[in-house]
């Protein structure tokens, strides 16, 4: 696959930019008081690491060579005491920055997850559902990970350096500078590093897409690939990704493996040559085993948060790609809103007008050509037309899953953009074909999470679909879990579940989008029962394939290339012998010609 097909993940961006650290730091604000406890933990940390090689300078030259032992207890005491308090404020300061990132992360998850369900179909249909996935797992994740490991600690070791180095200098000027002579050695292995791991890093985020996408692939489509035996061809298409992934993680590992002792041996370069000048330096009197031990023990320090750098390069440069993916997916604008001046229906007769409606998903490649027709209250209006004609589209635009470009649709004479969106499909139910059925139970998805939908109300309505009759074969009757997707229920119980909570939310205005095809005959008896009860006193739309389903409608509209061509009742249609008539012809020889449907089950 085409490395091009996962730009979004390979591209990891600067380490810093100013424009998206200040979108960032507005998630800080609410608990700015936490930034500033953490830092000033850090602050005092820095400052109590520092003062032990004072201590220690202290020990050994007042007590130690002296033999005052009463005095090293006392000097023995004060380090265990800092020792304490370092350790207290580190554990403080842990504790800080990991709320701190828990909560900047919990803040923009919900505000991400929220702009998701605004946005509309269209924007589901060119965005992959494993990529945004990533963005509100993964993506966030690594934003938890600057803020709790990244940006705080690096303010505390830019303040350690300035502490070491003042310290240093306070010492003793002159091995200070012999120690300085090594930061140019530094600052050059660093940056070489960098350029290299910033490219072995990006390399391993490519392949572990790569991995991924390959598994949910593969995972959902198992099916398939057991059928037309194609199990071995995709091992080894997964054996060789997997082997790119980890090639590229022993390269990354190998320049970590190498920068980590070059920073370890140009520090021991430096102990070396303070070691030399340092003995010198105690033979002519002018520096006491003290300060030289001090002087090392701060040259221990200075040299650990430069060797952090490259680990903390690497989360700010992650961060930066991370939030730039984010703060374009909530950038993006729904493209279905409210208009600034609603109505809200007080009540729905279910009066539908379709008056000249034009739509098309991209462009002017219209779906469907100037469309009228109308459907009075109470009235049973089917659809159909052959696959493309444009059926489903028209109940999407009903629903305002997408807009339409020219004419209008009217409920009780009102334009569907000058209502409410969440009103309007309060009144609205949809029974489609392939029914989604959440992890739960089946009382919790047919009232799907509603508070007003009592447990009676669940069972009366399964009862009136017919489901019931499954329901004394379950365990814990309609608090029997229900796994993902409803894995374990036929096509024909997931109709009937579907039917149910259409019942249970007791719509206006009820279409049943290809409800009752791909069933068993013994299913779609019970499923046409349940279909009496659902459309009873009820304004409806029905899709179907299946003639069968729709001949006694009130009215069958047939779209042909997103035309409205025929429109009549079955007999008035048959009689015209036009493309109604044709349809109807197909499916009869088909009907024939075809054994009847099994159950699924």
């Amino acid at each position: 696959m085409a490395a091009n097909n996962y730009h979004d993940e390979e591209v990891l961006g600067k380490a810093y930019d100013a424009r998206l650290m200040k979108r960032l730091l507005r998630y800080v604000k609410p608990y700015r008081w936490v930034v500033a406890a953490a830092v000033a933990t850090l602050l005092l940390v820095s400052f109590f690491q520092i003062y032990i090689g004072f201590i220690t300078r202290e020990g050994i030259d007042g007590y130690v060579l002296t033999g005052d032992r009463g005095g090293l207890m006392m000097v023995a005491l004060k380090y265990l005491a800092v020792i304490v308090v370092v350790f207290g404020l580190t554990l403080l300061q842990v504790i800080l920055t990991a709320w701190l990132g828990q909560k900047v992360q919990h803040d923009i998850r919900v505000q991400v997850f929220g702009h998701l369900q605004k946005l509309h179909l269209g924007f589901f249909d060119k965005n992959p559902v494993g990529r945004l996935v990533t963005r509100v797992t993964n993506d966030i994740n690594t934003l938890n990970e600057m803020f709790s490991s990244g940006v705080v600690a690096i303010i505390g070791d830019i303040f350690m350096l300035v502490f070491i180095v003042g310290a240093l200098l306070y010492l003793n000027w002159q091995l200070a500078l012999i120690t300085f002579i090594s930061v140019p050695i530094l600052v050059v292995v660093t940056f070489f590093f960098r350029a290299r791991a910033r490219d072995a890093y990006r390399m391993v985020r490519l392949k572990l897409a790569r991995l991924n996408a390959f598994i949910q692939e593969h995972v959902t489509g198992m099916s398939l690939v057991q059928l037309f035996t194609r199990e071995k061809d995709v091992f080894d298409r997964f054996d060789k990704i997997n082997t790119d992934l980890r090639t590229q993680h022993f390269r990354s590992v190998t320049y970590y493996a190498v920068f980590y002792p070059t920073v370890e041996l140009i520090g021991a370069l430096s102990v070396g040559l303070l070691l030399y000048f340092g003995g010198v330096r105690i033979g002519d009197a002018s520096l006491t085993f003290g300060e030289l031990v001090a002087f090392m023990y701060l040259v221990e320090l200075f040299f650990r948060p430069i060797r952090d750098l490259s680990e903390k390069y690497n989360i700010l440069q992650a961060s930066m790609a991370s939030s730039e993916r984010i703060f374009n997916l909530i950038d993006t604008k729904p493209a279905i809103v409210n208009n600034e001046s609603v109505q809200k229906a007080t009540a729905y007769s279910g009066r539908i007008e379709f008056d000249k409606l034009w739509f098309a998903y991209e462009d002017e490649k219209w779906v469907l050509r100037d469309v009228s027709f109308s459907v009075e209250p109470g009235e049973k209006v089917a659809v159909v037309g052959a696959t493309g004609a444009g059926k489903t589209s028209l109940i999407s635009l009903l629903y305002r899953f997408y807009d339409y470009q020219k004419g209008s649709i009217r409920i009780d004479g009102v334009d569907i953009k000058d209502l409410p969106v969440e009103e309007l499909r309060r009144h609205l139910g949809l029974v489609m074909q392939d029914v989604f059925l959440f992890q739960g139970d089946y009382a919790s998805n047919v009232r799907l999470r509603s508070k007003e939908i009592t447990d009676e109300m669940v069972r009366k309505a399964l009862h009136r679909v017919g489901f019931d009759r499954f329901l004394d074969e379950l365990s814990d009757s309609i608090h029997t879990p229900v796994i993902e997707r409803g894995a374990t229920l036929s096509t024909g119980q997931k109709q009937l579940l579907s039917f149910a909570r259409a019942l249970a939310f007791d719509p206006d205005i009820l279409v049943l989008d290809e409800a009752t095809s791909s069933v068993d005959t013994e299913t779609e008896r019970l499923i046409q029962k349940a279909l009496t009860e659902l459309l009873a006193e009820r304004t409806s739309i029905i899709i179907a394939h299946r003639l069968s389903t729709i001949e006694r409608a009130d009215k069958i509209l047939v779209l042909h290339h997103g035309q409205l061509r025929e429109m009549g009742r079955h007999k008035e249609l048959l009689a015209k012998k036009g493309i109604y008539y044709r349809l109807h012809q197909m499916q009869f020889k088909s009907q024939i010609a075809e054994p009847q449907p099994v159950s699924n089950k």
